[in-house]
């Protein structure tokens, strides 16, 4: 009697996102530019996303440019997104479910490269996290009427090329953006909302009582006095300056206030030399303001260090030139610390930060005596200051790293 041959084994099918997701276990690239997470808010976003990721049982691994990194799971593909970054970007991709692309053009030296992409890896599942849109245009390279005409068609962007239109799924940081993407391509492009967590959590095992005195002690300032708090990389757009300006106003009011500059100048976009110009630039602001003892510039401090300063403040403030919107890593930083937090009104529509309600809002820029007045508000209302803290405290916990990772698989599971 013959004996029959078994069938030949087959090769396990390969996982979809959707069954990776629900598995736990999905494989995920993540792409970025470079990535200096101690200079570059971004870059710190994709390591804490990588790491929350990594908590929920996927996979990840990290694809970038420049200078190798000791971040784990990193791999350098050159200094430029050009041919040989997307051949060995095929290869990384081979064993992912899910490519997931983080986009600023500062990121990517203000080079399109990375938005050829899509067709490298055409056979994977990709997602696009846009950290900056609406401003960056490569219209250059073709005429705006033809631009329009691709984006109506999905056939290409010209902030990201081919990044938005192949995304299976494309994340925003704030709802301003989501609304830029939804004005250029309508319902053809899927996009969700996940904002940015905190840059620096709540240290455990401080006590609030016992940070405020030292501080202030250590600022030689009575027990009594107010201390506003700024937090980020100290650039010129951080508006700084305006913050000395304020201090000198409610100085020559005859309140007993100081201001904590907590962050350092060097960031990937203010280098070296840029950096210690600029440094130089605004310490003589703050002299000529009249307020150098009044303002203590820490320069970068550790992570717990930076949760005792701001558990010592009051007030936190962010004067930003263009505006603060929810995708601030630095804002969410200052509400997780329950601190009533000044903000200068954004540029654009940003619907999740309304006066008094998580924040304060200055309807000004780069105006000094108007972002006293904010500050002044939150002195002089207790009850204010309460409920605006408490409010961006819960707001701030409800999008912390976990939330973000998860809403994250979700996404992974439903891109198209």
């Amino acid at each position: 009697m013959r004996r029959r041959r078994p069938p030949p084994a087959r090769s396990p099918a390969r996982r979809t996102p959707l069954a990776a997701a629900r598995s736990g276990t999905p494989r995920v690239l993540l792409v970025c530019g470079r990535l200096d997470p101690a200079r570059d808010g971004v870059g710190d976003y994709v390591v804490r996303l990588a790491a929350a990721l990594r908590e929920r049982g996927a996979q990840v691994r990290l694809l970038h440019i420049g200078a190798p990194s000791d971040v784990r799971g990193a791999r350098s593909v050159g200094e430029r997104w050009g041919a040989a970054a997307l051949l060995r970007a095929v290869v990384a991709a081979r064993p992912a479910d899910v490519v997931h692309v983080q986009f600023a053009p500062s990121m990517y030296r203000f080079r399109i490269g990375v938005g050829a992409l899509p067709l490298a890896i055409a056979r994977t599942r990709l997602v696009t996290t846009l950290h900056e849109y609406g401003w960056w245009r490569w219209e250059r390279l073709l005429p705006a009427p033809l631009w329009r005409r691709l984006e109506r068609l999905r056939a290409g962007d010209r902030e990201t090329a081919l990044l938005v239109p192949r995304s299976g799924r494309v994340i925003t940081t704030n709802a301003g953006h989501a609304a830029a993407l939804r004005e250029r391509f309508g319902p053809r492009v899927p996009v969700e909302v996940v904002p940015i967590g905190a840059n620096v959590s709540v240290a455990p095992g401080i006590v609030r009582d016992q940070a405020r005195r030292a501080v202030r002690a250590d600022l030689g300032v009575s027990e009594d006095a107010a201390v506003l708090a700024f937090f980020g990389f100290v650039h010129p757009v951080k508006g700084v300056r305006y913050l000395a300006e304020a201090v000198a106003a409610l100085r020559d009011e005859g309140r007993e206030v100081s201001a904590l500059v907590i962050g350092g100048f060097e960031s990937l976009a203010l280098p070296a030399q840029e950096a210690v110009a600029f440094e130089a630039e605004l310490r003589g602001q703050i002299e000529a303001a009249g307020v150098g003892e009044r303002m203590r510039i820490t320069g970068f401090q550790e992570p717990a260090e930076v949760s005792r300063l701001l558990l010592a403040a009051d007030v936190g403030v962010l004067p930003f030139t263009g505006g603060v919107t929810a995708k601030s890593g630095s804002l969410l930083t200052l509400l997780a610390h329950g601190l009533p937090t000044v903000v200068t009104t954004a540029d654009e529509s940003e619907p999740e930060l309304v006066d008094g309600d998580r924040v304060v809002v200055v309807p000004e820029v780069r105006n000094g005596p108007a972002l006293a007045a904010g500050v002044r508000r939150v002195l002089d209302d207790p009850a204010l200051a309460h409920a605006v803290g408490e409010r961006g405290r819960r707001w701030a916990e409800a999008h912390d790293w976990a939330t973000i990772a998860e809403r994250h698989l979700a996404a992974y599971a439903g891109a198209r």
